[in-house]
């Protein structure tokens, strides 16, 4: 498990280091890393470092420093680089010295020679003409878009941007893109990962970001986010042993589907078994064909005859009238963990008097879309995570939140996220999938909020092997249905269990 920091955790990391380590170096460590990405992304697109021209776009403080250090390290490798200033009275002055003592050249963003947009010739040229762009205008303090003439510069930009700390004009704690902003090939941070990088709609976390080490490590404490990783997914994710029989590794009931909608009974229900469930119970109207798809799923046609489980996922396809009322009732009351979702959520959020049916002593995960989680709690707005923790706290349960980037909070504020990196599990059903897999995890005694995130990175893997087929994340795929990813379930657990070896 590895984290995501706030911007206020890294400013007070960094004031410890910087009593141990003088600041002047520990940019200098910052900007070599800044340098050796630029420098790669270099090579890869030709072949070559020396020769090209990089053109750093410089804001005021240590983000347009560490740039401008870069840019020094560059022209050792025998890169011609130029610095445009935005605002030149507030460029870091160390830098700047730096930058004209190894050759680079330095020039305003405006000037006389502004065109009606504010952009001076020299700094068009050097941005139109670059093979690579460093972009330093901003750091973690700001918010918003970015100010006229950094947007009109930026607008102009055709080569690859590599991104200090965090692509400029996106919020350093959500994400979200509010206004312009740079849409960097590659981020460059220190430390640790910032919110940022890990949520939002892609500007940021479906590129890569390279996390370079400046000795904060022992100064970071807590993460404000935690993230999974395929190894221990893998090492954690429980299969049988030697001494175990189906009543051991846990027993899951299904209430799902409906006369209506009996797939999403299926799709549940299958996921339950492919996450290798002891046992699956399923109760309610698509027994058949719940029976039909999964013979070794022991089905009734109503919870009240399920017999015992030691966990439920309840609401996919149940119907929002009096019968899935009844059926969420009595999940709610059997004092086991239980996974809500999908018409569960739309019943809670309609019907108050359902939250006195629960049992307080069993844990309870809610799963909502966007949509659900208004139903429930109103809009979700752009600091995903602060709505999420906000609502794991009001109702004493575990929230998952679905979306490319999935958020997880528990009651007591963890929160732990799962980035997708693709958008192949955005179809029908497959929610329902992914509920079953966190009933399986919960009847076989995983916490609810590690199963959350077990399950939605499990999810995610499953969606990219049925979509590309087994190839890498960067492997173009073909549009999947719910059944193809329920399909490639064990295929996933096998990977991530194979990480863990």
């Amino acid at each position: 498990m590895y984290g995501a920091w706030t911007p206020d955790q890294i400013r007070a990391a960094e004031q410890k280091l910087f009593a141990r380590t003088p600041e002047p170096q520990v940019m200098r460590r910052a900007a070599y890393a800044v340098a050796v990405h630029t420098a790669r992304l270099l090579d890869e697109s030709s072949g070559s470092v020396a020769g090209r021209h990089a053109t750093l776009l410089v804001g005021a403080g240590n983000n347009g420093g560490d740039a401008l250090w870069a840019g020094a390290f560059l022209r050792r490798r025998g890169v011609g680089v130029t610095a445009v200033l935005l605002s030149p009275d507030k460029a870091h002055p160390a830098g700047l010295a730096a930058l004209r003592r190894a050759g680079g050249r330095v020039v305003e963003a405006g000037g006389p020679s502004a065109d009606t947009a504010g952009i001076g010739a020299e700094a068009a040229d050097a941005v139109e003409r670059a093979d690579v762009v460093v972009d330093g205008i901003v750091g973690l303090s700001a918010r918003g878009g970015l100010r006229p003439t950094a947007a009109e510069l930026v607008r102009r930009v055709t080569a690859p941007v590599v991104a200090v700390d965090l692509p400029s004009g996106v919020d350093p704690l959500t994400g979200a893109v509010d206004g312009a902003a740079v849409s960097a090939e590659v981020t460059v941070t220190f430390g640790g990962h910032r919110p940022c990088h890990v949520l939002g709609a892609g500007v940021v976390h479906s590129r890569p970001v390279e996390v370079a080490d400046i000795g904060l490590d022992d100064f970071l404490g807590d993460p404000e986010l935690y993230l999974l990783e395929d190894a221990e997914v893998g090492a954690c994710w429980p299969v049988p042993s030697a001494s175990d029989d189906k009543y051991s590794q846990g027993v899951v009931g299904i209430a799902a589907g409906s006369a209506t909608y009996p797939g999403a009974a299926v799709l549940a229900g299958g996921a339950a078994v492919q996450a290798t469930s002891g046992m699956v119970r399923y109760a309610g109207p698509a027994a058949d064909v719940v029976r039909a798809h999964w013979p070794e799923v022991v089905a009734t046609g109503s919870v009240t005859d399920a017999g015992r489980v030691q966990a439920w996922a309840v609401g996919p396809g149940i119907g929002t009238g009096g019968s899935g009322r009844e059926v969420l009732r009595h999940v709610l009351e059997a004092g086991v963990p239980v996974c809500a979702d999908a018409d569960s959520i739309t019943l809670l959020a309609e019907d108050p008097t359902l939250w006195d049916a629960r049992d307080p002593d069993a844990p309870l995960v809610l799963t909502p879309h966007a949509g659900e989680f208004a139903r429930l709690a109103g809009e979700v707005g752009a600091d995903r995570v602060s709505a999420v923790r906000e609502v794991a706290a009001r109702f004493d349960a575990v929230v998952l939140l679905k979306g490319n980037t999935t958020v997880v909070a528990a009651p007591d504020g963890r929160v732990l996220v799962n980035s997708a990196r693709q958008s192949w599990p955005a179809t029908a059903g497959s929610g329902d999938v992914l509920t079953g897999l966190i009933g399986a995890l919960l009847a076989a005694g995983i916490d609810p909020w590690a199963a959350c995130g077990f399950a939605s990175l499990v999810h995610s893997r499953a969606a990219l092997l049925a979509a590309t087929g087994g190839a890498d994340a960067d492997a173009v795929g073909a549009p999947i249905g719910a059944s193809a990813l329920l399909a490639s379930v064990p295929d996933a657990i096998r990977a991530v269990r194979a990480e863990a070896l």
